[in-house]
């Protein structure tokens, strides 16, 4: 491989890790508030989570309907 193609490639990688890096420590502090929620709101936590649940059913069960006519 010719060494600028594979400098270029190195400083790539090195960047897309960094983002990477930057994307798992902005997940890791929403999912720290999703849980602090959770342990504070159980009640309104389960129903959103069953509104989620329910929204995927019924729009998996229409696109499964529509594939059948």
């Amino acid at each position: 491989m010719n060494k600028q193609v594979q400098e270029g490639v190195d400083k790539a990688k090195k960047l897309a890790e960094k983002e990477m890096e930057k994307v798992r420590k902005e997940l890791s502090g929403a999912v720290k508030k999703v849980e602090d929620y959770m342990k504070k709101n159980p009640e309104k936590a389960m129903l959103v989570s069953a509104g989620i649940g329910a929204a995927i059913g019924a729009t998996l069960a229409a696109l499964l309907k529509g594939k059948k006519k």
